[in-house]
């Protein structure tokens, strides 16, 4: 088909940089303008944090008239305009929360030619009024967002969605992009089916988001794992994901009583309640939300270190999506899932009072999938790719919890004989539970009820744990020797390949987590590669909530997290350099330039640090973990042989700021450094030690303010440093550095 011509040829990468400062596309991102450019419709598969939005955004600005984005979510609407002004881009929002009058005002600019890109709810669609709007506007381009939402084979169906056809019907030569974050290949057809765009070029590009750890840990003890998690990502913002609204509530209560201020979201509160929370999370105001699935849809918070579902979710593409919302700028974040086998239960009791016997199977499937992957021995990471229809070849990701997990072979013969018996003589009509009951010698009713208790093969496994049972029967699974019944009551079934096992008595050895390694390790995700200054990243960071608060938008809109750290790395000195940051486009140059180069300025100053140059070509970052370069290295060499801090500072030649960035680099690394030499006495020791745990933050201007000026940033930064090294060695509740948030 061929759509509106463009009103130019603009060249797409000058636009990217004048109009959203980024240099280099994301993969597919070109390809995929340079089709609506051409008139084409797409459907276009992209993770969430890919850069979807990007490719209905820049064309908007080449085509003769006016962008129509549909979008089920309300406050990603309000986000996106607020980022899209701040580029300078005319852009606005019509839904159920914007009056009439100013509807009215919005329809009217957008037909004078005054709007590039119109956001609309699709409940919209049938309403007379917005009918009337669509004879008086020319549309270039309409994008469907979340468009799973039109397929009833999607985790989230919406029912307005079919009213679509509307918009394809009034324009029949229109180019539409449908563009979603979760779809399997039934759902995609489906998309296509429902929206009329036979001939749409479909894009898919890789689920796989580098910059996510993925980690399941089981459901006992599940709180204070919880805390531990919070605490090492205190620098940043969380989601938790609840079942119910009751266990929102409770929750936050209990982290705030922890000294972790959490605030519960679920669609039982007071609307004005729901956007006040909302609106503190997206300010960096409040850095916890317990929340039901409804928390997270709409927000385009980039910023997001930790997703945690403290209940099972009930889908792969729900979960999938949901830990989407965490590192969506592409820096390193985690998502945990507690995973126990009353959170299945529950959900399957939810299943079986569905009315529809087709939706109940579909919910079933769904639900299994998403215990097996809570029940894996294999990588995580790899499992949700092939679900999504994309092969992952590499032998481990160094990304999930079972990869990084040390792993030890050992002989499962006798143990798997046992457990291939008892599901055997239970009639293969029992779940793991009922079997790992059985040989553990439960004296349960219902195992008496079924004269279970009087088999053979009764307590036969007493010398090994329940958790323990459920690795191996997972493992038993994956080696084919055993599988689920397809169902509803997921009975253990022993295979052929099992049966000759048993037959031929052969020896079997399995490979598992170490049974000490059982708590996963701390996450070593991608990390990026820039060594750059804490403590005026955190003096920039203060300056962008401020500007934010200002103009009444999130932090994220004046600039993400990425560009803060290229200043504090670069330290940009004149104009010219800042527009070289990631982020820096033509207006928000012109717009925050002169802030942002005042508080480096005088940061660099008063620390003798000069600006460094950029290299010529940013290359794009790959997966790696957290190591020492050559530079750190020779700090770290020159730090053992007996020099001090001011002494390597003068044999290398760099200021003692930047040797103390390698410090806190070579720490996070794990190396150990002999810092205490370093230390001031004992007692100012103490009282810093004492600020920073009263601050519950690692920046460093809140606890000069405690101390006051007898109290350097330099001693302050070393004593930092000190502590973030014992809290390595050691369990958080055996120093004094247990309440102090990581650096």
């Amino acid at each position: 088909m061929t759509g509106w011509p463009a009103m130019q040829t603009p060249d797409i990468r000058d636009l990217l940089k004048s109009r959203f400062g980024y240099d280099e596309f994301r993969p597919l991102q070109a390809d995929i303008i340079q089709t609506v450019l051409a008139g084409r419709d797409a459907l276009v598969l992209m993770p969430t944090g890919g850069g979807k939005s990007l490719c209905y955004q820049l064309p908007a600005l080449c085509l003769e008239g006016l962008t129509l984005v549909v979008s089920p979510l309300i406050a990603l609407m309000k986000d996106q305009v607020d980022a899209l002004r701040a580029n300078g881009v005319a852009a606005a929002y019509i839904n159920s929360m914007v009056p009439p009058r100013d509807a009215r005002a919005i329809y009217r600019d957008a037909s004078l030619g005054r709007l590039k890109i119109l956001y609309i709810a699709p409940e919209r669609l049938p309403v007379p009024s917005f009918g009337d709007f669509l004879k008086s506007v020319r549309v270039s381009q309409i994008a469907i967002d979340e468009a799973h939402c039109i397929s009833e084979w999607g985790h989230d169906f919406r029912p307005d969605y079919r009213n679509l056809h509307v918009l394809r019907e009034r324009f029949p030569d229109t180019p539409v992009m449908a563009l979603t974050a979760t779809a399997t290949a039934q759902v995609r057809d489906d998309i296509v089916e429902q929206l009329a765009i036979p001939d749409a070029r479909r894009f898919v590009a890789s689920f796989d988001r580098h910059n996510l750890t993925y980690i399941v840990r089981p459901k006992r003890g599940a709180f204070e794992a919880l805390l531990a998690s919070l605490r090492q990502h205190a620098h940043g913002s969380a989601i938790v994901y609840c079942l119910s609204r009751q266990d929102t509530e409770n929750l936050a209560a209990d982290l705030t009583a922890e000294g972790i201020q959490a605030l519960p979201y679920h669609a039982g509160l007071d609307p004005s309640v729901r956007r006040t929370t909302q609106d503190q999370f997206i300010q960096d105001e409040v850095s916890v939300v317990t929340a039901t699935i409804a928390f997270g849809m709409g927000i385009d918070k980039p910023d997001i270190r930790l997703i945690v579902h403290y209940r099972l979710p009930k889908t792969l593409e729900g979960y999938y999506q949901e830990t989407g919302r965490a590192g969506r700028d592409g820096l390193p974040s985690t998502c945990v899932l507690f995973f126990g086998a009353s959170d299945r239960h529950a959900l399957a009791g939810f299943i079986e009072r569905t009315e529809d016997e087709s939706e109940r199977v579909r919910a079933r499937q769904k639900l299994q999938q998403m215990v097996k992957y809570g029940q894996l021995q294999t990588c995580r990471r790899a499992f949700l790719l092939e679900y999504f229809g994309e092969d992952y070849d590499q032998t481990a990701c160094g990304g999930c919890d079972v990869c990084l997990s040390e792993r030890e072979d050992f002989d499962a013969t006798e143990i798997a004989q046992k457990i291939l018996s008892a599901i055997i003589r239970t009639g293969e009509r029992f779940g793991a539970a009922h079997v790992i009951q059985v040989l553990r010698g439960s004296r349960a009713r219902r195992l008496r009820d079924q004269g279970h208790d009087r088999l053979s093969v009764h307590g036969i496994a007493r010398d090994h744990d329940r958790v323990e049972l459920y690795d191996i029967v997972s493992l038993l699974e994956d080696a084919g020797l055993v599988r689920h019944s397809g169902d509803r009551y997921r009975s253990l079934v022993v295979t052929r390949q099992g049966r000759d096992f048993l037959r031929r008595r052969e020896p079997l050895t399995l490979t598992r987590v170490k049974r000490e390694d059982v708590d996963p390790p701390q996450p070593q995700p991608a990390v990026v590669d820039l060594d750059f200054d804490r403590d005026l990243f955190a003096r920039l960071r203060d300056l962008r909530f401020r500007l934010a608060q200002a103009r009444s938008v999130p932090p994220y809109v004046i600039f993400g997290d990425r560009s803060l750290q290229e200043m504090a790395h670069y330290l940009p000195q004149t104009r010219q350099s800042f527009s070289h940051i990631s982020g820096v486009g033509r207006v928000k140059l012109h717009d925050f330039a002169d802030d942002f180069l005042q508080v480096i300025g005088d940061y660099a100053d008063s620390r003798g640090l000069a600006e460094r140059p950029r290299p010529q070509r940013r290359t794009r970052r790959t997966r790696s973990t957290t190591r020492a370069g050559p530079t750190h290295r020779q700090t770290l060499d020159l730090l053992r042989s007996g020099l001090s801090i001011s002494d390597v500072s003068r044999r290398r030649g760099l200021a003692e700021a930047t040797i103390m960035s390698h410090l806190e680099h070579l720490i996070a690394a794990g190396e150990t450094l002999p810092l205490d030499r370093e230390l001031p006495a004992p007692e100012r020791v103490t009282r810093i030690s004492e600020a920073f745990a009263r601050t519950q933050s690692p920046a460093l201007a809140p606890v000069r303010q405690l101390l006051g000026d007898d109290y350097a940033y330099e001693e302050l930064r070393l004593v930092r440093a000190w502590l973030d090294q014992q809290r390595r060695q050691s369990p958080p509740e055996s120093g004094p550095s247990a309440d102090v948030p990581p650096p």
